[in-house]
């Protein structure tokens, strides 16, 4: 059999000094991981919720009492109960309360259409909700079948300090108009405050261990119906500690401060600011969704050490604070991911800011976090870095994953590693599909899905995700490929390309395309552009113009989204 790599782990070269080849593997539960930052920290701040702060001694208490609320309501090992709740500190309180009692959390985007919701509802089967007000209404209209039997609400706008409170409740239009973007009225619910009037639990009731479920990740859904990646504490607390070992200039509990920019349900966010932070004795700072005015007011006062974003997120935060006059300097750790990230991204960032912007990747379904670019002058710009310490990964055939590709050849990124899943909730021929089995002793290897090359040094380039990949006339196209080219017409400000149906070649490549400003679309001259710059094949026979792209809350473009709309256009 051919080998991936003409050394094995060539990667392990590269890595910046400091980074450990292995780490011990953790032995404890994400709430041993919090209760550890709770004894040697107990006053640092933890928390951060409009200039608000909560020491990890409160908050530690909070989760005691909030575990014990939720025994007496029922919840025992092995339930699930799901959050629906922006960031905020309630969030972070109810997830480790819930896995105090080894309960499983399932976690929700909670701007979901009530469609969505009810469909991971039906999945899971969870009887015990934790809901941000403004998305009661929404589960209380669930069918008996998927009722909730516990619903606990959560109204943000008490975790915020006084004086802030009190600006909502002015009688003006935008405090009015703020007010209602944060809380609602609601009834039939236990109150997140009432739930909190116990005492905190017992050190008699047994904690989970690291081999139990811990989370159901929903996937994003592009390729499907969203699955829940079940994920133990095992998984979770290696992906933080491997998290904390890729950056050994932090320390911790010594002023560490991660801002929570990403929404705490999606996996990036979650592993990156809910369980890295919390493991560093961290000053958590929580902002219940992006707004650069809010997280420059924060900058101003303390800059982060460590902000795990997306590109879009990075260069608003840059036009902002050009235009307001404020400095960046003193970020000092920038981690990108869910989307490629460009060098005219990166290069104003690291001079604005005198700290590194660098990339890496992930999937739900590996707790998120599998490679990093190094945090130091040997990361390599366009690529998504290294595999972290004990990961392993390979470059195979996608049409027989068994066959590895030769070194330096396109192929389908396998992987494997403590923080990898072991399969989806309750979708056992889901679960085989994406597991290619081992010809050693160790675990099997996970099909991302993802198209890679990884050059001599260890750094693995994404070339396009398999199930995006278009194919006409027998020839496979990378949507990004094209992107990337269409991109560099002065005309375009942003293209998602995506595959249609076509009853000659299978399906013909199209372009969806964003206008700059003061242009108007000419179809020929863009193809033209992609025709000298890209071989037939590729070059996209139709170009629809279109006011916007829809994308993820992270800033990642729907192609599937697109290629629907388009496929409905077109049949119209």
């Amino acid at each position: 059999m051919t080998s991936t790599f003409s050394t094995p782990r060539p990667w392990l070269k590269s890595y910046a000094e400091g980074v450990p080849e292995e780490l011990e593997l953790p032995t404890g539960s994400l709430y041993d991981l919090v209760a550890a930052s709770v004894a040697e920290f107990p006053d640092n701040p933890a928390l951060e919720f409009f200039g608000r702060t909560t020491t990890y001694a409160e908050m530690g208490d909070q989760i005691d009492r909030a575990a014990e609320g939720l025994r007496l309501l029922g919840v025992q090992k092995g339930d699930t109960v799901a959050l629906v709740l922006p960031n905020c500190p309630q969030h972070i309180v109810a997830f480790y309360a819930v896995l105090r009692l080894g309960a499983i959390v399932v976690e929700h985007n909670p701007l979901y259409t009530p469609r969505e919701l009810r469909h991971q509802f039906e999945d899971h089967g969870a009887k015990a909700a934790i809901v941000w007000n403004n998305v009661v209404a929404t589960v209380q209209a669930f069918p008996e079948d998927v009722a909730v039997e516990t619903l606990i609400s959560i109204d943000v706008t008490r975790a915020m300090p006084f004086g802030t409170r009190a600006l909502l409740r002015l009688p003006i239009p935008k405090a009015r108009e703020s007010r209602k973007a944060l809380t609602t009225a609601v009834k039939g619910t236990i109150t997140w405050e009432e739930l909190l009037k116990t005492e905190p639990i017992g050190k008699d009731i047994v904690s989970p261990g690291a081999d139990d479920v811990a989370l159901i990740q929903y996937t994003s859904g592009t390729t499907g119906l969203p699955k829940g990646a079940t994920l133990t504490h095992l998984n979770l607390t290696t992906n933080a500690a491997q998290a904390r070992a890729w950056v050994p200039t932090v320390k911790r509990g010594e002023g560490c401060v991660v801002y929570a920019v990403l929404p705490m349900f999606h996996a990036y966010g979650l592993t990156l600011c809910l369980t890295f932070a919390m493991s560093m004795g961290a000053r958590l700072v929580l902002f219940p969704k992006f707004d650069p005015d809010l997280v420059l007011a924060v900058v101003k006062k303390r800059p982060a050490t460590f902000l795990p974003a997306v590109p879009p997120i990075y260069e608003r935060l840059q036009a902002a604070a050009k235009e307001k006059g404020v400095s960046l300097t003193g970020i000092q750790i920038a981690i990108s991911g869910a989307m490629p990230l460009s060098a005219s991204v990166v290069e104003p960032w690291e001079k604005e800011t005198g700290g590194y912007l660098v990339e890496g990747y992930g999937l739900s379904e590996t707790s998120p976090v599998l490679m990093a670019n190094p945090v130091g002058p040997s990361r390599v710009a366009g690529t998504v870095g290294l595999p972290l310490p004990n990961t392993e990964i390979r470059v195979v055939d996608p049409e027989n994953p068994t066959v590895d590709r030769k070194p330096g050849e396109e192929g389908e990124l396998i992987v494997r590693g403590p923080q990898v899943f072991s399969g989806y909730w309750k979708k056992p021929d889901e679960t085989s599909a994406v597991f290619v089995p081992t010809s050693d002793e160790g675990a099997d290897w996970f099909r991302t899905g993802d198209i890679v090359t990884v050059d001599k040094a260890g750094f693995v380039r994404i070339v396009d995700r398999i199930k995006e990949l278009i194919i006409t006339g027998g020839f496979n196209v990378a949507p990004s490929e094209v992107e990337d080219t269409l991109r560099q017409h002065p005309d375009i400000a942003d293209v998602a390309v995506v595959g249609l149906p076509s009853p000659h070649s299978g399906e013909d490549v199209v372009a969806a395309v964003v206008l700059a400003p003061g242009t108007t679309l000419d179809e020929d001259a863009i193809r033209a552009y992609a025709r000298d710059n890209l071989t037939a094949y590729k070059v996209p026979k139709h170009v629809y113009q279109v006011e916007e792209l829809p994308r993820s809350l992270i800033g990642k473009v729907l192609r599937r989204q697109v290629r629907e709309k388009l496929v409905a256009d077109n049949a119209g």
